[in-house]
C-alpha cells in the first residue's frame, strides 16, 4: 500500500496548520466519558507545537446532530483536549464541524471557509476517512495536505493485513448484519487462511449461503426472546428451535474459535460473537478476546464493539494495534478507496 506523505515531512514553523481530528467521543452529564480518541490525536498535535507551529486549528465532528445542538457541542471535548495537550494559546478548536449541513455535503463553500484558516491541512482523522466530507476531504484540495501521525499508522498497521501478513493469517469477523460485510469477508477469504464468523451475521450466511468461504459456529447458546434475562440453552447451529434465537457462539465453537486462533501468527478481529452487552450472552465474545490477547501473533482489533470487549476485559494492553475506525478499517480490508487518504498526496 502507498502511504500518503506525512507531516513529519512538513515546514510548518511559523505557518498556521488546519489538523482534522477524530474527537468523537462519548460524553455524559456534559463531561466526556472516555477520551481514548482524544489522547490518540495528542501526538500529531504535540509535533506540530514542537516544530513551531504558529496556530493549530483543530476540528472534528461530534455525533450525529441535525443541525446545532447544544447536546453536541464541542465545549466538553475541547476542554479535556486542552487538559490532556497542556494549555497552549497556539491550540484553537472549531465547534462541531457537523453543526453546518455544508459538511457532509462536501460543499465547496465551507471547504474554503475552512482552508481560509490555514496554510497546511493535516488530516489526522482515520475514523472518517471514507467519508468524502468538506473537513475530511474538500479541504485536502485547497491547501498542502498531509497525514498524521495516527492515519500514518492505522494505513501502515491495516495495510500490513493486506500486503504481507505473517502466515498463519486467521480474520474474525462477526456483527449483525452480513450484507454490511460481505465485502469485507470476500476480500479477507482470498488473503487469510481461515475466516472465523459469529454473531448473527453467522446465522444469515448459514440460512441465506454465500460465495465466501467461511468457518461457521458448530452450536450456539439461544434464547426463547430477545431479552438479557430470556429462558436461554446451548443448542447445534443448524437446529435452533423455532421462534428461538442464537444470541451468543456456544462452548464448543469458543474453543474451536480460540484453538485455531492460537495457531495464527497474524489476527484481525471486528465484531462481537453475540449480543455482548448482556452478561448471559458474552462469553463467547469474551474468549475470542482472551483467545485473540494470548496469540503469539500480531493482532489488530478494529470496530466499535470490538474494541469496547476488549478494554472491557481489560486486555487493551495486549493487542498490537486497536483501530479507531470500524467503518474506515472495514471499508480498507475491502479494498475500497478512502476518500480522506485519496486527496492527500503520496510524493
Amino acid at each position: 500500500m502507498e502511504l500518503p506523505r506525512s507531516v513529519r515531512d512538513a515546514d510548518v514553523a511559523g505557518r498556521r496548520v488546519l489538523v482534522r481530528a477524530d474527537l468523537n467521543v462519548p460524553l455524559e452529564d456534559g463531561r466526556v466519558a472516555d477520551d481514548t480518541r482524544i489522547r490518540a490525536a495528542l501526538p500529531t498535535l504535540r509535533l506540530l507545537l514542537e516544530r513551531g507551529a504558529s496556530e493549530v486549528v483543530v476540528c472534528s465532528h461530534l455525533g450525529r446532530p441535525k443541525g446545532p445542538d447544544p447536546a453536541f457541542a464541542i465545549e466538553p471535548v475541547r476542554a479535556r483536549l486542552l487538559e490532556l495537550l497542556g494549555a497552549d494559546d497556539r491550540v484553537r478548536v472549531l465547534e462541531n464541524t457537523r453543526f453546518d449541513p455544508r459538511e457532509t455535503a462536501n460543499d465547496p463553500g465551507l471547504a474554503a471557509e475552512l482552508a481560509a484558516q490555514a496554510d497546511l491541512y493535516v488530516d489526522d482523522a482515520f475514523g472518517s476517512a471514507h467519508r468524502a466530507h468538506a473537513s475530511t476531504e474538500g479541504v485536502a484540495h485547497l491547501l498542502p495536505a498531509y497525514a498524521g501521525l495516527l492515519l500514518e499508522r492505522e494505513l501502515r498497521e491495516l495495510g500490513r493485513l493486506l500486503d504481507r501478513p505473517e502466515r498463519p493469517f486467521v480474520a474474525i469477523v462477526g456483527g449483525a448484519k452480513v450484507e454490511d460485510k460481505i465485502g469485507v469477508l470476500r476480500s479477507l477469504a482470498r488473503r487469510a487462511d481461515a475466516v472465523l464468523v459469529g454473531g448473527k451475521m453467522a446465522e444469515e450466511i448459514r440460512e441465506h449461503p454465500s460465495d465466501v468461504e467461511v468457518t461457521l459456529p458448530t452450536d450456539v447458546v439461544a434464547a426463547a426472546a430477545f431479552e438479557a434475562d430470556a429462558e436461554s440453552k446451548v443448542v447445534p447451529a443448524d437446529a435452533v428451535p423455532e421462534g428461538w434465537l442464537g444470541l451468543d457462539v456456544g462452548p464448543a465453537t469458543r474453543e474451536a474459535f480460540a484453538g485455531r486462533i492460537a495457531t495464527a501468527k497474524t489476527v484481525f478481529w471486528n465484531g462481537p460473537m453475540g449480543v455482548f452487552e448482556w452478561p448471559r450472552f458474552a462469553e463467547g465474545t469474551l474468549a475470542v478476546a482472551q483467545a485473540v490477547a494470548a496469540a503469539d501473533a500480531h493482532t489488530v482489533v478494529g470496530g466499535g464493539d470490538s474494541v469496547r470487549a476488549i478494554e472491557e476485559a481489560g486486555l487493551a494492553d495486549r493487542i498490537d494495534w486497536v483501530s479507531t475506525g470500524g467503518g474506515a478499517s472495514l471499508e480498507l480490508l475491502e479494498g475500497k478507496e478512502l476518500p480522506g487518504v485519496a486527496a492527500i498526496p503520496t510524493d
